[in-house]
């Protein structure tokens, strides 16, 4: 397929022969790059793996930062659109930058099936992840963070079915999603869309008793009115500490 380019950001449309892929437009709307084609294809049950790059890798690796008619599964048409961001991809940036949109008939290896993004996924634990095989293949299996990848399985059999565990340590954030790559052939991939992972405990629950020992008294701050094991005296709300001994 063709470049499209796109100079300091002004559009230039241009055709794509390879299979029957016409982009039409590309603008600039706000911080957000607008592609607009047409997909072509006289079989309608036919799906795509459309996907994105751009020049400033020397068009090697998908860009992630784009939704609309981009990815596996994308249906022929007319008027599809891709939106991509390019300050969550490449930060702040100036210059040149020239985008190819690269296509074939698509087979999934796995479809994801029942991905919940609107529940929150907590640190620590685990979760069943589905999918339907295309093939028998093994599959990688991976996190992300954004662009960085937090943990993966690299070989895992393609049954269908994975259980997710969420590392305890993980940064709480919405932009987490699933890598699964097929072994045999690492440009076939599949992505879930972004989730959000949440600490185990909310923030507001963790308040614990701060407990102060001076001169042999328990002083609790927080908490219910207590005898204390050490024969002082716990009280809940705000007490004035006695002075330390010099």
């Amino acid at each position: 397929m063709r470049r499209c380019l796109l100079l300091l950001l002004v559009a230039v449309p241009c055709a794509l022969s390879a299979q029957n892929v016409t982009i039409k437009k590309v603008e600039l709307a706000g911080e957000k790059i607008i592609v607009h084609y047409d997909l072509d294809d006289s079989n309608s049950s036919n799906e795509y793996m459309i996907n994105l790059y751009a020049s400033k890798d020397n068009y090697t690796t998908a860009l992630t930062r784009v939704k609309g008619d981009v990815g596996g599964e994308v249906k022929p048409g007319l008027d599809k659109k891709i939106e991509w961001s390019l300050l969550e991809e490449y930060g702040a940036y100036k210059g040149r930058i020239s985008l190819e949109l690269r296509g074939k008939v698509y087979v999934a290896f796995a479809k994801l099936r029942n991905f919940d993004t609107e529940r929150s996924y907590k640190r620590g634990k685990q979760y069943d992840i589905f999918w339907k095989a295309g093939t028998s293949t093994p599959i990688s299996m991976e996190l992300f963070k954004g662009n960085q990848r937090i943990q993966g399985e690299m070989s895992h059999p393609n049954s269908g079915s994975y259980v997710l565990s969420i590392p305890s340590n993980a940064k709480p954030g919405k932009d987490y999603r699933l890598k699964l790559t097929d072994t045999k052939n690492n440009n076939d991939v599949v992505f879930s869309p972004f989730f959000k992972v949440t600490p185990k405990v909310p923030t507001v629950v963790k308040a614990a008793v701060v407990v102060v020992v001076i001169g042999g008294a328990v002083v609790a701050l927080g908490g219910k009115k207590t005898p204390a094991d050490t024969g002082g005296t716990t009280v809940s709300g705000d007490i004035a500490l006695p002075d330390l001994p010099k």
